[in-house]
């Protein structure tokens, strides 16, 4: 009993048709024409079954071995049904007429069918006889049945087609809902939707290519209802190259190696291009183009694309290694010649070692320009690391460019903030003058790198100490920023000078600093919001920048919570139009603060954890850890303190984390151990806070409120002295900040009660430092101050702590941080 053909009713229908009248002698000539296992030979052998029972089948199946064998077809057919074939020096038209008479003969009590399968690869006599015998059939019980390649013997199949009695049949590739149900049949079960998917894509509805798949699939055992999906595009990939490709290898290897170069090119090659690549003419490459439509691995029409990327891919597991690396060196220098898209050019560059050829650069570099404007970062990055590598084989230099190496920062700010910072240090620190390298480190002073630490920003703070003497202000006024927003002074001082009146992208960067510098300090409030206003003054929506986040931080320190939420919503518009997404995870972070500030916790726990996502997206743990601090406050608001201490697990603080990013992780950890009822963990989390803020410079309240939290922990353990003491030392924007170095007032006289004992911002920073064991020069350094005045500062410590010098000093400052002190004499 014959399976069921799927899908090939209308074929099955037309066969009944044809060959209905063959018992009343009315003759039929039927040609099966298709490609490669589309299922011929089983119509055939349907066809032979619809035939009257009385019919004398002859068979024969060609083969093209056999081509060069006269009347080869003939013997197949009648060696067992009469007379042997006639010689091949016989008349022709003798052996035809012959050959013809034993036809009609055999015919004369019963039908006859001549099935041939192959017909395409029969030997010129025998396919001169079977057209010959076709265009005779009138009145005689004869089928002539016969397959075709769909590329063979184009006048045959003209000549058969014009007689009334033949029937042409095209069979076409099975649909997918077919596939599915052959390939369901074969492996026992339901098909997975991506399985079924696979099966279809891979065989092309091509009934042999898919029996062998799923025979592959079981006899590796694959679920037809669970299956790998990676194991199942691997046996496919090798399931088509053992197949089709290897069919078209033998009867077309033109086409083969055609359809490889077009592989190789890639997507968007087409085949006059791989032609050109493989040498072939333009007669051959038309010859070959057609072969592989029939095959069905192209689409129908051009342009001339892969049904789909896995045939691609098989195509190319087929080629060794060497004989790959050969094409694509060939592919590359092709495709420069022809002037073809940058990046098409590069994929074949990427493929090969360095090459040491002078056009490569160019091409790599404007590859680069043009995945970064397609915002292609990883494939900008990709291109820039190879000319790197080229520029480094070119000049025996394994740095290469500096020019090239700050390109490749100015890419990684979009995509790995780590990685611009080692790139910016290398630009820095390598050859060229000052101004050379400070115009190639240009486009990486960002605020967002600022954020990662003292060690991203150190490059610039160099650079910007070197410009502060070189009068270049549209170099220096970004660099002396950039340092700013860490905390270095490098180069402030003549950056202030060169500021001018109406601001412009530099000067806006630099006011941007200053204000938030001068709002974290705690005083100057008022000058804080001026610059803060200076700042982004005149500012259209499409020309906000990251400038102005600085200038929002400005305002929320200084009061002004509606300005900042306004101008970090601007920043939030402009970064994800501009999609640059370190950008937009810093101006999440400065809105979801602004929320947080005014009471929107939601709103603040949505912004920070799009920016968390973005950071880690970008590999800057220094925005991640500020974005999970600012998430898990809101999350403490919102009494989800479990979720929150959860977040907070993730934040990495390194040595060199930013004081701001270290003061909201410890703040939103003092706030999970509050809330949990942890009153001596949250104190001295919120004491660490503030002493880390104060050893910086940062004694502005409104920055990290640490010591009304730490108020509310000593209350809660019993000390309502201290929390007033600790409280008490709160400054409110606008108040009179901390003074500066050098014009502390004298401690206040002692009237009645005991006055507690404070050291001053600046005397916590210069302890701080002398704790940890640095130099009084060493300390003038780090706080860029002169040693002199670190001197007087010690001086006065001493005598306000009553001890005599450095070995006495941490005894002091922990019976200070024990408690409230009164003033005291100096000892012995």
């Amino acid at each position: 009993m014959r399976q069921r053909l799927l899908q090939r009713d209308t074929e099955l229908g037309l066969l009944r048709k044809s060959l209905s009248g063959l018992g009343d002698g009315r003759p039929a000539v039927v040609v099966i024409q298709g490609p490669r296992g589309i299922g011929k030979t089983a119509l055939l052998q349907a066809a032979t079954e619809l035939l009257p029972s009385e019919t004398v089948v002859l068979r024969a199946r060609c083969h093209p071995t056999e081509r060069e064998f006269p009347y080869g077809v003939v013997r197949q057919l009648f060696d067992r049904s009469g007379p042997a074939a006639p010689p091949a020096d016989a008349a022709p038209h003798d052996v035809l007429d012959g050959l013809f008479s034993t036809a009609r003969s055999l015919a004369a009590t019963r039908p006859v069918a001549v099935v041939v399968d192959d017909l395409a690869d029969a030997d010129e006599l025998s396919l001169r006889w079977f057209a010959y015998l076709a265009r005779r059939l009138d009145g005689l019980s004869v089928a002539l049945l016969a397959t075709l390649a769909p590329d063979a013997h184009d006048g045959l199949l003209a000549e058969l087609g014009a007689l009334s009695y033949t029937t042409l049949l095209r069979p076409g590739p099975l649909c997918d809902s077919c596939t599915t149900e052959t390939a369901a049949l074969a492996l026992g079960g339901p098909l997975d939707p991506e399985l079924a998917a696979a099966c279809h894509i891979l065989s092309q509805g091509n009934p042999l290519v898919l029996r062998e798949l799923t025979d592959r699939l079981r006899e590796e055992s694959v679920s037809p209802g669970a299956p790998d999906l990676e194991t199942v595009l691997r046996i496919g990939a090798s399931t088509l190259s053992d197949t089709t490709l290897e069919w078209l290898h033998h009867r077309h290897p033109t086409a083969v190696e055609l359809l490889t170069s077009l592989a190789l090119l890639g997507p968007d090659a087409d085949l006059p291009t791989a032609a050109v690549l493989t040498g072939q003419g333009e007669y051959a490459a038309v010859e070959a183009r057609e072969a592989l439509r029939g095959t069905g691995l192209l689409e129908p029409g051009p342009p001339d694309r892969f049904r789909h990327d896995l045939i691609r891919t098989a195509i190319l597991s087929r080629l060794p290694a060497g004989e790959r690396l050969d094409l694509h060196a060939r592919a590359a220098a092709l495709l420069a010649r022809l002037g073809a898209p940058a990046p098409q050019t590069a994929e074949h560059l990427m493929a090969l070692g360095t090459t040491g050829e002078p056009w490569t650069m160019p091409v790599l570099r404007s590859a680069a320009r043009d995945a970064a404007a397609g915002q292609d970062w990883e494939g900008a990055a990709r291109f820039l690391r190879r000319a790197l590598a080229e520029s480094a084989a070119a000049d025996g230099d394994e740095s290469g460019s500096p020019e090239l190496t700050a390109e490749l920062g100015a890419v990684e700010l979009h995509r790995d903030l780590a990685a611009c910072a080692r790139y910016a240090a290398a630009v820095a620190g390598g050859p060229g003058g000052l101004a050379e390298r400070a115009r190639a480190l240009l486009p990486l002073a960002h605020p967002a790198l600022g954020a990662e630490g003292a060690a991203a920003v150190r490059p610039f703070a160099e650079l910007a100490t070197g410009l502060a003497a070189g009068g270049q202000r549209e170099l220096l006024l970004p660099f002396a920023a950039q340092a700013a927003l860490a905390g270095h002074r490098a180069g402030l001082h003549q950056a202030v000078r060169a500021l001018g009146g109406s601001p412009d992208p530099s000067s806006r960067a630099l006011l941007g600093a200053l204000a938030a510098m001068k709002a974290a300090g705690g005083r100057g409030t008022r000058q804080a919001r001026r610059l803060a206003d200076r700042c982004v003054a005149g500012l259209s929506p499409a020309d906000t920048g990251a400038a102005v986040l600085s200038a929002a931080l400005a305002f929320a320190w200084t009061g002004a919570v509606d300005e900042a939420a306004e101008w970090s919503d601007r920043a939030v518009t402009a970064a994800r139009g501009r999609a640059h997404p370190a950008e937009l995870a810093l101006a999440l972070l400065v809105r979801a603060d602004a929320a947080y500030r005014h009471g929107r916790w939601a709103a603040s726990l949505g912004d920070a954890r799009e920016a968390g996502s973005l950071a880690e997206a970008v590999r800057a743990p220094g925005l991640a850890a500020a974005a999970a601090g600012c998430a898990a406050r809101a999350l403490v608001r919102r009494s989800q303190h479990d979720s929150a201490a959860a977040l907070l697990a993730t934040a990495e603080l390194r040595p060199d984390t930013h004081p701001l990013v270290r003061g909201v992780v410890l703040e939103a950890r003092g706030m999970v151990a509050l809330a949990r009822g942890e009153h001596a963990a949250a104190l001295d989390m919120f004491l660490e806070c503030g002493h880390r803020l104060a050893a910086r410079g940062i004694a502005n309240p409104a920055c990290i409120p640490w010591r009304s939290h730490a108020a509310r922990c000593y209350e809660a353990l019993g000390e309502p002295e201290a929390a007033r003491t600790i409280a008490g030392r709160q400054e409110m924007p606008g108040s009179p900040g901390p003074q500066t170095p050098g014009t502390e007032t004298a401690a206040p006289q002692q009237s009645g009660a005991a006055e507690p004992l404070r050291l001053s911002v600046a005397e916590q920073r210069v302890t701080d430092l002398v704790l940890r064991g640095f130099s009084n020069l060493e300390t003038a350094e780090q706080l860029c101050l002169s040693k002199r005045t670190v001197d007087t500062h010690l001086g006065r410590i001493y005598r306000k702590l009553g001890i005599r010098g450095r070995p006495q000093l941490a005894a002091a400052v922990a019976a200070l941080e024990s408690g409230p002190v009164t003033g005291r004499t100096p000892g012995p």
